[in-house]
């Protein structure tokens, strides 16, 4: 059994300046040396990072390794970034058995069948906003006038959020993940939807016969039995609509990026619908957009794959580079639609695999099953170059996305 001893280069690092889609390149790197590349973390401190993906997929499902930020040492990005996880947690911030307890609360709201059963109003919503776009004619841009008012009336509803209040949780959600600011600020911004909700959650106590959605059902089943407190409803129904759109509406903007940068890509899918889902998880596995995730630290002594953990010790088990290995995936900095990956990592692995999977793939299923066939000429409306990544966000994306057809 082996211990890991290397240099520690500071973690993060930057991207690229190449190919905006793909990972740092110290990463490559690092998977090429074997087993895990100690870094140093913004406070000094030490953190080991794991970038295959056996190696990525061990720590993820093992339960010796914790989630949860209040274990000391527990390995923090920033300063900005732990002022948000050192709040009470929810369940994704839980370890087993308190964590499956709270989780299976909210199983039955994300079953395929239930959400196989929004796909027509998704459907429905997506061709309204592609009347907009041919309303307001060309050029439009992707992320605010249309990915992110899809998937947050898409949550609003599944939930039972006023869809008039979509502009203030978007805003600070966007807030609350801010990595390289003041601390304040998403501290603030956290405080202010924890307030937001614990209103609705009250106004939804009162009634909760009033209306079938998502927290309405969760008053009725776990609140007023008494299995969950109305401040632990509070955090999750934050959790679930800043889960809900942010992710999914950076997919969809850097998806149509994808094949707009593939054009043979594109075609493949026109010319041979049934490669829409494949290609969805392609693009998951390709962008891998929750580029910072994978936090743990060791319970007690792990051996991953011959090396050493020790206990009390911080990793990193990066999804990102995972999902870049060559030894899982042929070609993987290659955007393949007919690869049809379907055990990348972008949802995560283990207990802690993503509750809202199930809806994000419908979301991105619908969008991209019909994006091409309404604007066949859709195209960028400036040059590559000038568009502006989100490499210093929690999650990764395009701050905006100009089109023109």
């Amino acid at each position: 059994m082996a211990t890991a001893s290397f240099d520690a280069p500071q973690y993060p690092m930057a991207r690229a300046s190449g190919c905006p889609f793909d990972p740092p390149p110290a990463f490559t790197t690092f998977r090429e040396a074997g087993g895990p590349q100690k870094v140093t973390l913004f406070n000094g401190k030490p953190c080991w990072l794991f970038t295959s993906f056996a190696d990525v997929r061990a720590v993820l499902g093992d339960n010796r390794f914790s989630t949860m930020p209040s274990t000391p040492g527990f390995p923090m990005l920033s300063a900005a970034r732990d002022a948000v996880l050192q709040e009470a947690p929810t369940f994704i911030r839980m370890d087993p058995p308190e964590h499956g307890k709270l989780r299976r609360m909210f199983t039955k709201e994300f079953m395929v069948k239930r959400i196989d059963a929004m796909r027509p109003r998704i459907q429905a919503l997506i061709e309204s906003l592609y009347d907009a776009m041919e309303t307001k004619g060309s050029p439009v841009e992707m992320v605010n006038d249309f990915a992110l008012p899809l998937t947050s009336t898409v949550i609003s509803e599944f939930l039972g959020v006023p869809a008039e209040d979509r502009e203030f949780f978007q805003e600070q959600s966007r807030l609350k993940v801010l990595m390289d600011v003041d601390p304040e600020i998403p501290r603030v911004a956290s405080a202010k939807l924890i307030g937001y909700f614990d209103g609705l959650l009250k106004a939804k106590e009162r009634d909760p016969h009033a209306n079938d959605d998502l927290l309405s059902r969760l008053v009725l089943d776990q609140v007023e039995p008494g299995h969950l407190s109305h401040d632990d409803a509070v955090r999750h129904a934050d959790l679930l609509v800043m889960a809900g759109h942010e992710t999914t509406a950076n997919q969809i903007a850097l998806g149509t990026l994808n094949f707009l940068q593939n054009p043979d890509q594109k075609a493949l899918l026109l010319g041979n619908p049934d490669l829409l889902r494949g290609a969805v998880d392609e693009m998951l596995r390709y962008n891998s957009i929750v580029q910072f995730n994978g936090a743990r630290i060791a319970l007690e002594d792990v051996e991953v794959n011959g090396h050493l953990v020790r206990k009390g010790e911080g990793v990193f088990a990066l999804i990102n580079a995972a999902n870049r290995d060559p030894a899982a995936f042929a070609r993987p900095d290659v955007f393949d639609i007919e690869r049809a990956p379907d055990n990348h990592l972008a949802f995560s692995y283990g207990v802690h695999q993503c509750l809202g999977q199930p809806l994000a793939r419908a979301e991105l299923q619908s969008v991209f099953g019909s994006l091409f066939q309404r604007f066949p000429t859709l195209r960028l409306a400036v040059p590559l170059e000038a568009l502006e990544f989100k490499g210093g966000h929690f999650v990764y994306g395009v701050e905006t996305l100009p089109l023109a057809w």
